[in-house]
């Protein structure tokens, strides 16, 4: 089937994409731990301005990334949404149900572990959304270590759970994390946006006018005081996915995007992002709310949120384990989705004001990520070797 082989070029690619996302954020670690890092700290901060002092377009390297190449990921990601529900497995509600339900229940109760620890604190309740979304690229990433032993099944439900993740993700960028709205910016974005319809409605198929219109909608969006992302993800939306002789603009658009999204902009990301100094480090440390609330949010509350929601959804008869699959790779898939590598640190740097308890948080994730990976391939190993 087309389909399945689409499915199948979308996990390899994310499954590699994860390796070299890995080594990104290793080397951040590294330069940002060794005599490097003076300098290292220096060109994430160096200023690029393009030609103009206008503060849009005067940013540091890392805001760049972040604000900038970060939009075409969002971008992505919304095309991979888009595609989903449109044909997809999330296309049918039968087929849906499992993964958004399970989503819905992997990003609530890890926001319930980190608020217990937070909840009377201002200044780090912000971060209750660090600990809610998947990370696609890690999480497949560990899924092909274990190649044909796991049933693609589970490849595609945990795929399909970790782009509901990404969708929620989303809305609680656009929902909590935007500054006081400028209604003036915001009324010329719902003007950008109507003509964006009218371009999907007439199934103009020139890319141009969309990057055009895209590029107005990010500069506009960021002064109405949303986040820069918003714009890749609204942008998506409206990109026709009619048939053509040479495919939907949809389908192009994302295909010649992904490989630039999977092998330079995450690891650009993780290189300008993931760097902590580690000599801090402690049980003490570790025991602070912030980085207590993220690993319990990360390895307990998505393990807890995702199995427990798909237990009841299959043990009442709305949904069935994927086929192929037994309850122990199911819990083991639900703990993969513990690792919240790129998501958790994007809306990290968008929780926190204070470098103090940005850092705690990427310490937090990293240890979380990495202990729900190596429990993850432990137990589809364990099932697997035991087939």
């Amino acid at each position: 089937m087309v389909l399945r082989s689409v499915i199948r070029n979308f996990v390899r690619l994310e499954s590699s994409s994860g390796i070299i996302l890995l080594i990104a954020g290793v080397i951040a670690l590294i330069l940002s731990n060794s005599n490097f890092a003076d300098w290292f700290n220096h060109i994430l901060h160096l200023k690029l301005n393009f030609g103009t002092n206008l503060p849009l377009f005067y940013k540091s390297i890392q805001h760049w990334v972040n604000d900038g190449l970060m939009v075409i990921f969002f971008f992505v990601v919304g095309l991979e949404i888009k595609r989903e529900f449109l044909e997809g497995e999330l296309s049918m509600p039968s087929q849906a149900i499992l993964p958004v339900i399970a989503a819905v229940g992997g990003m609530a109760v890890p926001a319930i572990f980190y608020l217990l620890f937070n909840f009377n604190d201002s200044e780090t309740f912000q971060g209750w959304a660090v600990p809610a979304a998947t990370d696609i690229a890690f999480s497949l990433g560990v899924l092909s270590l274990l190649g044909k032993r796991v049933p693609i099944s589970l490849k595609i439900f945990l795929m399909a759970l970790a782009i509901i993740d990404d969708l929620g993700a989303i809305i609680i960028i656009a929902l909590f994390y935007s500054s006081d709205l400028e209604l003036l910016s915001l009324f010329v974005v719902f003007f950008i946006l109507f003509f964006l319809y009218l371009c999907n409605k007439k199934n103009l198929q020139n890319i141009w006018i969309y990057i055009f219109l895209g590029f107005l909608l990010w500069i506009f969006i960021q002064n109405a005081g949303i986040h820069a992302t918003v714009s890749g993800v609204l942008l998506a939306i409206f990109l026709p996915h009619e048939k053509t002789k040479q495919g939907s603009l949809l389908t192009c658009a994302e295909n010649k995007l992904h490989p630039w999204v999977a092998y330079l902009i995450m690891p650009l990301f993780a290189l300008t992002n993931a760097g902590v100094y580690l000599g801090d480090v402690s049980l003490a440390s570790l025991s602070k709310p912030v980085p207590l609330g993220i690993m319990t949010g990360l390895f307990f509350g998505k393990q807890i949120g995702v199995f427990f929601t798909t237990f009841l959804l299959i043990k009442m008869g709305y949904a069935r384990l994927p086929s192929g699959s037994n309850w122990i790779q199911m819990y083991g898939i639900a703990v993969l989705t513990g690792i919240g590598f790129t998501m958790a640190m994007f809306i990290n740097f968008l929780a926190f004001d204070s470098d103090i308890y940005i850092n705690q948080a990427k310490i937090a994730i990293l240890i979380a990520s990495f202990v729900s990976a190596v429990l993850g391939y432990i137990l589809l190993n364990f099932k697997s070797s035991r087939n």
